[in-house]
């Protein structure tokens, strides 16, 4: 997977910092022996470990154990930190609709026969399709057909000479092939988009009725599933439309409208056929939708949201959804979900509740502010540091420096060790702050930016000054310290 902006921009930052310090205490050597003080190696390492940004970089692993240990406790395993920043990240979230926007048990609501075609003929050919669906909304169909209609529902090991086609993701279709007299009877069931394309490359015709019935049931926000049959040698044709029906989960609007805020584009995923999906990206209020969506469109469409430089973030649970969780940049398998899927993401949700990838988010984003403000605060702390020490190094030397030397450092000597020590405690004192985090509030990037220099930037500026001084007052009174 690729490195996030955020990960590249702190390598950055932390090598051209180290880059600069150690430039700036390398040629400090020179010009110091040129005014007659040159400084020992001792002192030149101990400047440089007080300077380099020694204090983010060793709270970088706390900052990410602390992000995944606040994911544990939602029950979601994260296999790295990169993980973890990178849904903090994101820019775009690959929502199923099934199951995460809508409540997943879409149910058969009605069988609508085409014109000259009989109810009791659409059940028996739509349960027969079924029988080697094994998805809910298969096993609905069956149901339905026995309540309604008194259609028992037979086994499949009482069917001789049955050639089952089970439900795929690529296929989009289930049916039956029989033998008998007239030849092998065909029985198809499936997306209308998949089902009508069958139908014309047998030698029959949709109609205009049928479509009518697709159109009607999609605008309302139901899916529609089409039946057809063929037998022997005669062209296929339509027997009629099974209405599935489908509900948004309360709430998702105003989820949606929240991740809107943080500036993440929300797309759903879903087999339907795109007018399905538009009546139900309307009321869930998300920004776009993917209609008939097969596993090879999922990987083009992370690989397009990639190439203009986005994160994306996904969830999924078959193995048809490996290859797309490999791609994305955070990748939630459930844990009911295949092997693959969960081999292939690098999070699983232990409560397989899809729509937990939001929290991942907040929880991410937390991450990143918290890093945030620690760099700001380590960045802050450096500069401090070294207007503090170089002025007592060479007060000696330039009497002029001593004005700089506002804390009134006692020798060069303590003014190195006072660094020194306290280079060491502030970053044990910052630990409990890595490990709670900085609270997340969902703003701008401006507005963080302004919170960050007001507090850990103006804070990182004045607490080394206080505690330098106050480690200075102990450390002169040491024997061979001070």
């Amino acid at each position: 997977r690729q490195k996030t902006p955020n990960e590249i921009a702190l390598n950055i930052l932390l090598a051209s910092l180290t880059i600069v310090f150690l430039v700036a205490v390398v040629t400090l050597q020179p010009m110091a022996t040129y005014a007659g003080a040159p400084q020992s190696m001792i002192v030149l390492v101990a400047l440089i470990v007080a300077l380099i940004p020694t204090t983010i970089g060793a709270l970088l692993s706390a900052i990410g154990i602390a992000g995944m240990d606040r994911l544990v406790q939602r029950n979601v395993l994260a296999m790295s930190g990169r993980a973890v920043e990178a849904a903090g990240d994101v820019n775009t979230l690959l929502l199923d609709k099934t199951g995460t926007i809508t409540l997943g048990n879409r149910q058969a609501a009605e069988f609508l026969p085409a014109p000259g075609v009989g109810a009791d003929e659409l059940a028996g050919a739509a349960q027969l399709s079924s029988l080697a669906d094994e998805t809910p909304e298969g096993r609905s169909i069956v149901v339905l057909a026995k309540t309604e209609y008194g259609l028992r529902a037979r086994a499949q090991g009482e069917l001789t000479h049955a050639t089952w086609v089970p439900f795929t993701a690529q296929t989009r279709m289930s049916g039956v092939d029989l033998d008998e007299a007239e030849g092998v009877h065909q029985v198809r069931k499936g997306a209308a988009g998949a089902v009508s394309n069958w139908v014309t490359e047998n030698g029959g015709s949709v109609g205009d009725e049928v479509s009518a019935l697709v159109d009607g049931i999609s605008a309302a926000g139901g899916t529609p599933l089409v039946v057809a049959t063929k037998v022997g040698d005669r062209p296929a044709r339509v027997l009629g439309v099974i209405h599935l029906k489908d509900v948004v989960k309360e709430g998702m609007r105003e989820r949606f409208d929240e991740l809107r805020r943080m500036g993440i584009k929300t797309i759903m995923i879903t087999g339907d056929n795109p007018l399905t999906a538009k009546a139900i990206a309307e009321e869930a209020g998300v920004d776009d939708f993917l209609a008939e969506a097969t596993p090879e469109d999922k990987m083009a469409l992370i690989k397009k949201e990639q190439e203009g430089g986005k994160l994306v973030a996904m969830t999924g649970d078959g193995t048809n959804d490996a290859p797309a969780l490999a791609q994305a940049d955070v990748g939630v398998a459930m844990n009911t979900g295949t092997m693959a899927a969960k081999e292939a993401g690098n999070m699983v949700d232990l409560d397989s509740n899809p729509t937990k990838l939001i929290e991942i988010v907040e929880i991410g984003k937390q991450l990143l502010i918290t890093r945030g403000a620690l760099t700001t605060f380590s960045i802050a702390n450096d500069v401090a540091k070294y207007f503090a020490i170089i002025p007592a190094m060479f007060a000696g030397v330039y009497p002029g420096l001593s004005h700089l030397n506002i804390m009134g450092l006692h020798s060069p000597q303590s003014a190195i060790t006072s660094a020194i020590i306290f280079n060491a405690l502030v970053i044990i004192g910052l630990i409990p702050l890595a490990l709670r985090g900085v609270k997340y509030r969902p703003s701008d990037a401006s507005s963080l930016l302004r919170r960050n220099i007001g507090i850990y930037g103006f804070g990182g500026l004045i607490v080394p000054f206080v505690g330098i001084k106050l480690i200075d007052l102990i450390v002169q009174y040491v024997p061979g310290l001070g």
